[in-house]
C-alpha cells in the first residue's frame, strides 16, 4: 500500500503549484469529493480536477497541519483568495493503490465569541 499521507502532501502542492497533471495522478478515477456546508457533491476525477482548475480568484494554500492513519488523512489548510483568508479541515480516504479516494471539506467561518469570557481569554 502507498503511503497515503505523501499522497496528500502531494494533492496540496500539486494544487498550490497547478500541476493538474501530477494534481490528477494523486486521484482514484471515482473519487467523490463532498462539500457538506454547500451541500455540494463530485463524483469523478475529471469534473473534480476541473473544478479546481476553474476555482475563481488568485488562490493559494499553506498546509498548516497533517495528520495521518493508514488510510485516512486529516489537514488543516490556510487558503487565501487576494485579500480574503479562510481555513478549510478536510478528510481523505485512500484506495488499495494509494490514491484519494473521498475527500470531505469543511470551511469553517469565523464568528465573534459570545460575550462574558473576555477574562477568560486572549484573542489574537
Amino acid at each position: 500500500m502507498t503511503d497515503l499521507r505523501k499522497t496528500v502532501e502531494t494533492f496540496w502542492a500539486t494544487a498550490e503549484a497547478r500541476d493538474w497533471g501530477a494534481f490528477e495522478e494523486t486521484l482514484a478515477e471515482d473519487i467523490v469529493y463532498t462539500l457538506p456546508q454547500t451541500r455540494e457533491r463530485i463524483s469523478g476525477r475529471e469534473r473534480f480536477v476541473r473544478f479546481n482548475r476553474e476555482y475563481p480568484g488568485d488562490w493559494h494554500l499553506r498546509v498548516e497541519r497533517i495528520v495521518a492513519e493508514a488510510d485516512q488523512v486529516v489537514t488543516w489548510v490556510h487558503f487565501t483568495v487576494g485579500e480574503e483568508e479562510m481555513y478549510g479541515i478536510g478528510f481523505f480516504t485512500g484506495d488499495e493503490s494509494g490514491r484519494i479516494s473521498a475527500f470531505t471539506d469543511f470551511w469553517p467561518e469565523p464568528y465573534e465569541p459570545p460575550a462574558g469570557r473576555e477574562h477568560l481569554v486572549e484573542r489574537y
